[in-house]
């Protein structure tokens, strides 16, 4: 007696994200490190100069972190209030950081009393940085007003009152000392030199403005606000260039990739997603448990860091090459039982006889009932609510089974109003699936042939039945839409492609009959 086969799943390719050179770049970090810090981690900055530690300003301190240590190398605690704006001088060896207190405060990173206190300011000081020349100071504050300031002399050079509302970001050039760049919860995003005594380039963002960001090159500018994100062209006189709307919360940071060609933002709806900024398409997304308030990425890429509202600082690290080797090293198959018995090197003889132990094949329930002839039952169990919504190719493939051997319209008949609305409801659900539609076209024409003297006695099938002829025509008009416009495609790239010159054209024309003339005289 022949064994019985099981049903054969057919298995369809899975439609999962497309894997690109971006994808694995950005997927090759390891597994995150959480650090708990005392309060929302509003600010994380790089220093410019190996081993790149990393300064997170949360709550009333500022810590600085090595590349791998998960405790900081160093605090600064001498606040008064929160504390903002943490950012490394170009050396590394100075900081700055602003307050809620007003007070600007410069240390130097190998201490731990602030060198420098800058008073000027009225209200908090989101905005520190220091110019290129590395002797100035730029503040921007809750009171309407940014300022220069000498670190020499604990001075005030230069103040500018243009905006109207809270300054919360800003940058200096790293080109020129007398350029810098201040964001402001009025909109607007300026550019001002210091050699003038106003700004010199307005840009209208159209939210407030929460974080901008140069590039390299200084000839584009990008800010962030609201859920946009801009990028605009300073050698054009601030004309914007790109407008981005990828996120579904406010933007809160900004980084760029090592070479420039990765724009990263951060929201605060918990996703950092990656631009191309050849042409500013999303070619990665990170997912973080939090809403994100600050974003730091290493100088070479080796470090992404995020600070979030609930007080956790996430730290990721690339892997290297050792890694790599070690997660292959784990994967490796373990020796069999055989190895162990009879050595690592052993080969077999051509005398052993070799004795096989039988596999038992199991069988699924649905393929036990039709072992058994039960059609009706065999269907019922592929119609279960898993297999159903998680596996509704396992379905298709009974029904395919029952209609190769004939039986389908059996398993079909004799059920009432609960188990026909189900098969109906799977109909319904999967018959404009291509994959499906095929096998489920032929139940759904049995169905009708089979229950259409039934018709009208249960207002559930009826309204069902409504639902199946609605979802035809509609499936149908999208088909003679969908043809049309391959009509009008295919006409198009006829019409554009090059016209070959035929063979009769080109040649000479020669007469078929060079003895042959007509006299017309005559």
């Amino acid at each position: 007696m022949a064994s019985f086969k099981p049903t054969k799943i057919q298995v369809y390719p899975k439609l999962g994200e497309k894997v690109t050179q971006d994808t694995l770049y950005w997927k090759n970090y390891k597994a995150p490190v959480q650090i708990k810090e005392f309060g929302a981690v509003t600010s994380i900055d790089f220093s410019p100069v190996t081993p790149h530690n990393f300064a997170v300003t949360a709550f009333t301190r500022i810590h600085i972190y090595g590349p791998f240590s998960q405790e900081p190398v160093k605090s600064f605690t001498r606040f008064k209030d929160t504390a903002y704006c943490g950012r490394f001088r170009s050396d590394g060896q100075l900081l700055v950081a602003g307050c809620e207190d007003s007070v600007v405060r410069l240390f130097d990173v190998s201490g731990k009393v602030a060198l420098r206190l800058f008073k000027g300011h009225t209200k908090a000081v989101h905005l520190t940085d220091f110019t290129s020349d590395r002797y100035q100071i730029l503040t921007g504050s809750d009171d309407y007003t940014c300022r220069l300031w000498d670190i020499p002399n604990a001075t005030e050079l230069t103040t500018y009152t243009e905006h109207t509302d809270y300054i919360r970001c800003g940058v200096t050039s790293k080109l020129n000392r007398d350029l810098f760049i201040t964001g402001s919860y009025d909109h607007t995003v300026k550019l001002f030199d210091a050699r003038v005594e106003k700004s010199v380039i307005t840009m209208d963002h159209g939210q407030p403005v929460e974080s901008v960001l140069l590039y390299p090159s200084e000839g584009l500018l990008v800010s962030a606000g609201g859920r946009h994100v801009k990028v605009w062209d300073l050698l054009k006189g601030g004309q914007p260039l790109v407008s981005l709307k990828n996120h579904h919360k406010t933007v809160t940071s900004l980084a760029l990739s090592s070479n420039g060609q990765r724009l990263l933002s951060a929201s605060l709806d918990r996703h950092v997603k990656v631009y191309n900024t050849t042409n500013y398409k999303v070619v990665h997304n990170f997912d973080y448990a939090a809403s994100i308030l600050s974003l730091g990425l290493a100088p070479d890429d080796a470090s992404i860091v995020v600070g979030m509202t609930n007080s956790i600082l996430s730290i990721k690290h690339r892997k290297n090459q050792e890694d790599s080797k070690e997660i292959a090293g784990q994967q490796r198959r373990r020796p069999s039982y055989r190895v162990f018995v009879k050595g690592k090197n052993y080969v077999p003889k051509q005398d052993d006889y070799l004795v096989s132990k039988p596999v038992k094949e199991h069988l699924a329930k649905y393929d036990k009932q039709l072992q058994r002839f039960n059609v009706s039952k065999a269907l019922d169990t592929a119609l279960g609510t898993y297999i159903r919504f998680r596996k509704p190719e396992i379905t298709v493939a009974v029904i395919k089974e029952l209609d190769r051997r004939g039986t389908l319209k059996n398993a079909l008949a004799g059920r009432d109003e609960r188990g026909l609305s189900q098969l109906l409801n799977f109909i319904i659900g999967n018959l404009v699936d291509a994959r499906f539609t095929p096998v489920l076209v032929t139940a759904a024409e049995m169905i009708l042939d089979i229950y259409q003297s039934v018709i009208g006695q249960s207002p559930v099938v009826d309204r069902q039945l409504l639902r199946l002829q609605d979802l035809v025509k509609r499936e149908i008009e999208f088909q003679k839409d969908l043809l049309e416009v391959l009509g009008m495609l295919d006409t198009m790239f006829a019409s554009s492609l090059p016209r070959k010159e035929s063979a009769s054209a080109s040649a000479p024309t020669v007469d078929p009959f060079p003895t042959c003339s007509l006299n017309t005289d005559s």
